[in-house]
C-alpha cells in the first residue's frame, strides 16, 4: 500500500473515531426508535398519531423528563406531575388545583389513564389532541403561567436538555412546540390496563360473589318490566376502557353554576354537560365530578340513586333509570351499592400507579440530600 493511501486511511479511521467517541459522549444513553404501545386486543387500535409526532423511545423519554420539570412553571415550583400524581391515577386529591400564583383552578384535574384513546380534552372538551390540550395548563395564569418561549429559554441554558433535544429532533434547537410534542408523546403511553377487572375479563381473577353482582349492575339499564335491574352505569361508562365520548348533564344542580360544554359550543343545550371521564382506577381518583363536590364512591351512588336534580339538558339515561315500573328515580338498595362499588374497586391498577416508567425521575430533594449526605 502506497504511504499517501495509508496515510489517507490513518486519518479517516481516527476522524471516524473521534465522531463515534463524540456522539457517545453528547448522546443520552437512552434507547431509540419507534415505541410499541402495548394494550389487551379489547381496547382496540380506534386512536390516531399525528404524522407530525411519531411515537418514538427517545421522544417518550425526553417527554417524561419535561412531565415533571418544574422549570417549566413561571415560579419553578410546578410541573405537570403537580397536579397530575401517579400514585391518585395522574390525578391529585383536590376538588380545584392551586396554580403558582395560588389561585385554583375551575374545576378538577382529570386522570390521565388511556389517552391514546381520547379525542376530545378537558371536562368541556375544548382540546382535539394531546399535544393542543398541553399548552392550557403549561401557559395558564392560573395553572404553571408560563409562556412556552420563556419554558424554552429556560431548558436551553442547562447542560442536559440541549443534548437530549437533539437526540430527540435531530438538533439542539429547543422551541415551545418541541416541548408540547415530547410530553405529548410521554402522555400517549400512560395505559392502565391490568386492573383485576382486565385480570379477571383475560380468565386469570374470579371476582366475589359482591363484585360480579356489581358488575352485572354497573353494566346493565334497569327495565323493570323485564324484570331487569341494572345501576345504569355502563350506558355512559361501559365498554373495557370505561369511558365514551360523550358529554352529559347528570342533575348536579338545577341551575349549573358552570355552563361546561356551552362555554365552548355556545349552544344552550349543552349547558351544564362535561365529558364522560374514563372511571379506571376510580377509587383513587376522589374527589368526583368536574367541580369535586363528592368525595366518596358512596356519595356519587347517592346522587344518582336519590338526588338527580332537573334540568332541560338533562341526560335522557338518566331521566328514564329506574328500578320500579313508573318509578321517579334509580332505586338502588344498600345491597346494590354496596355491590356497584366493589365492582368499581376491581378498576384499580396497581401496576399503572406504581410502574416506574411512569413516575417523576428526579428523586425528591429530601431523598437526594440523604443519598449525598451518605457518599
Amino acid at each position: 500500500m502506497k504511504p499517501r493511501h495509508c496515510l489517507t486511511l490513518g486519518l479517516s479511521l481516527l476522524l471516524l473515531l473521534v465522531v463515534t467517541r463524540s456522539k457517545e459522549s453528547s448522546d443520552p444513553v437512552v434507547d431509540a426508535g419507534p415505541y410499541e404501545f402495548q394494550h389487551p386486543s379489547n381496547f382496540g387500535n380506534r386512536y390516531t398519531i399525528p404524522a407530525d409526532n411519531p411515537t418514538t423511545k427517545e421522544g417518550v423519554h425526553l417527554g417524561r423528563l419535561l412531565f415533571y420539570e418544574k422549570k417549566l412553571s413561571a415560579n419553578n415550583t410546578m410541573s405537570c406531575g403537580s397536579c397530575h400524581q401517579q400514585d391518585r391515577a395522574f390525578t391529585d386529591g383536590l376538588a380545584f388545583s392551586p396554580g403558582v400564583n395560588g389561585i385554583p383552578t375551575t374545576r378538577s384535574s382529570m386522570s390521565l389513564a388511556n389517552l391514546l384513546w381520547v379525542r376530545q380534552f378537558f371536562w368541556d372538551g375544548r382540546a382535539k389532541s394531546l399535544e393542543e390540550q398541553a399548552v392550557f395548563p403549561l401557559t395558564a395564569p392560573h395553572e404553571m403561567g408560563q409562556s412556552l418561549e420563556i419554558s424554552a429559554e429556560k431548558l436551553r441554558k442547562t447542560p442536559s436538555y440541549p443534548p437530549l433535544f437533539k437526540f430527540v429532533y435531530g438538533d439542539e434547537q429547543i422551541t415551545g412546540d418541541r416541548i408540547i410534542k415530547a410530553i405529548s408523546q410521554f402522555e400517549r403511553t400512560l395505559i392502565s390496563a391490568n386492573s383485576r377487572y382486565d385480570q379477571y375479563l383475560a380468565g386469570q381473577y374470579q371476582p366475589t360473589e359482591s363484585e360480579k353482582r356489581g358488575h352485572d349492575l354497573f353494566m346493565t339499564h334497569p327495565v323493570p318490566e323485564q324484570n331487569l335491574r341494572g345501576a345504569n352505569c355502563g350506558d355512559c361508562h361501559g365498554g373495557y376502557k370505561t369511558f365514551m365520548e360523550f358529554y352529559h348533564n347528570n342533575g348536579l344542580e338545577t341551575e349549573p353554576k358552570d355552563l361546561g360544554r356551552e362555554t365552548i359550543t355556545q349552544r344552550q343545550n349543552d349547558r351544564g354537560r362535561f365529558r364522560v371521564p374514563t372511571l379506571r382506577n376510580v377509587a383513587l381518583t376522589a374527589p368526583y365530578m368536574h367541580d369535586g363536590r363528592f368525595k366518596t364512591l358512596a356519595e356519587v351512588l347517592d346522587h344518582y340513586n336519590e338526588h338527580i336534580q332537573p334540568h332541560a339538558t338533562l341526560s335522557p339515561l338518566i331521566i328514564e333509570a329506574t328500578n320500579e315500573v313508573g318509578g321517579k328515580t334509580l332505586l338502588l338498595t344498600p345491597q346494590d351499592k354496596q355491590d356497584v362499588i366493589a365492582f368499581m374497586h376491581l378498576l384499580t391498577d396497581s401496576t399503572f400507579v406504581t410502574d416506574p416508567r411512569f413516575s417523576d425521575p428526579n428523586p425528591p430533594a429530601e431523598a437526594a440530600n440523604k443519598t449525598e449526605a451518605k457518599r
